[in-house]
């Protein structure tokens, strides 16, 4: 009896955790929010770290809503006539929220090298917000 027992709680874990793992992800993602008729920067950019080994570039704009998940994005380059080079860092927008605060990583940069660039933000499906800074500059240590 004990046997049977065993069997159908170990039979009835496995369909509950079956039913858990089946959930369709997409139920958990947040709504997508009414997209700003026009996205601005509220502050920056500015530089929040510029090491030998990494540089960090931040600013804050209005929410530019639409889809949930976005990137702020850097282009940069030495010159700024050629902005060529791209970084970009994953963020969830909160829909609560008036503002957006992007940070983006930029590694495997020159020493003593000024870069140039702009930033922007984007959808995950690649389409920009509309967003684009003027060029600005900073050195590496």
């Amino acid at each position: 009896m004990n046997r049977k027992r065993l069997f159908l709680n170990l039979w009835l874990m496995l369909a509950a955790c079956v039913l858990l793992h089946s959930i369709p992800a997409a139920a958990q993602v947040s709504p997508t929010v009414k997209k700003t008729d026009h996205v601005q920067i509220r502050q920056g950019p500015e530089l929040e770290r510029n090491d030998s080994d990494l540089t960090i570039i931040t600013w804050t704009s209005n929410n530019p809503g639409g889809s949930p998940e976005h990137y702020g994005v850097i282009h940069y380059g030495r010159s700024p006539n050629s902005l060529t080079e791209i970084a970009k860092s994953p963020i969830r927008l909160n829909p609560t929220h008036d503002y957006t605060v992007f940070r983006v990583r930029m590694g495997d940069l020159a020493p003593r090298t000024t870069y140039y660039y702009t930033v922007d933000s984007m959808e995950a499906n690649g389409e920009s917000d509309g967003l684009k800074s003027s060029v600005e500059h900073f050195t590496t240590p």
